[in-house]
């Protein structure tokens, strides 16, 4: 017997998507709960590096939030959607809303595509961790920080390149709205390629200042 023709929003119409079930929640009201949550992890975070330490540089500060939010995110988002990437389709959680709203620029998202899957498990199960440990190593101040930093933010920016150049091959899988390309797939994503890089740099620059002073101290 065939499956079920299920109506749904996403490209190509013809994917089947027999256990889907249209989200409960407005956009509005899913991007509101999504950011108080990411809100509170900043306020949170901020709150206790500087109570923990208050002498830090104002960039190790901001480099220990964005260690715990981007571990929150890739720890408990991402990894919700390797866990039940089967079923999200028809479920109504907040985050199952979210990837169901998100699969709007990619809807591989809702089919389990390999590809993402191992993508995101890797993320999620790899990084994820790893942030808090760079966040952990930010708080003693461990020399294994910027070594660790770099490994996180290559892999975030390799992941996003690879993500970004099998989409693009098959552009199909998003919505022909300019919205659903350049906000949900193209910005989001930017943002981990930006932030990314620009660790990837300040933890080399640390590196090489360090390499530089030993080298010195031996010539003297």
């Amino acid at each position: 017997m065939n499956s079920t023709i299920v109506a749904h929003g996403y490209y190509p119409l013809s994917i089947q998507l027999p256990h889907y079930v249209a989200n409960e929640s407005s956009v509005l009201s899913l991007i509101s709960q999504f950011g108080v949550l990411w809100a509170f992890v900043i306020v949170g975070s901020f709150g206790l590096i500087t109570r923990l330490r208050p002498a830090l540089k104002t960039t190790d500060h901001v480099a220990f939030v964005w260690m715990c939010l981007t571990g929150c995110i890739h720890l408990f988002f991402e990894a919700h959607f390797v866990v039940y990437n089967a079923t999200i389709a028809g479920r109504q959680g907040l985050f199952d809303q979210l990837w169901k709203e998100y699969s709007l620029s990619d809807s591989r998202y809702l089919t389990s595509d390999a590809f993402l899957i191992s993508m995101e498990a890797v993320t999620a199960f790899c990084w994820g961790p790893l942030a808090f440990l760079i966040a952990y190593c930010i708080v003693i101040q461990h020399p294994m920080r910027h070594a660790l930093q770099i490994i996180l933010s290559l892999g975030q920016v390799y992941g996003d390149v690879l993500y970004y150049a099998t989409s693009l091959l098959e552009i199909s899988y998003c919505r022909p709205e300019g919205y659903y390309f350049w906000f949900y797939y193209f910005f989001f994503n930017l943002i981990w390629i930006v932030i990314g890089c620009y660790y990837m740099k300040q933890s080399f620059t640390e590196i090489w200042r360090a390499f530089e002073k030993v080298q010195h101290t031996k010539a003297d």
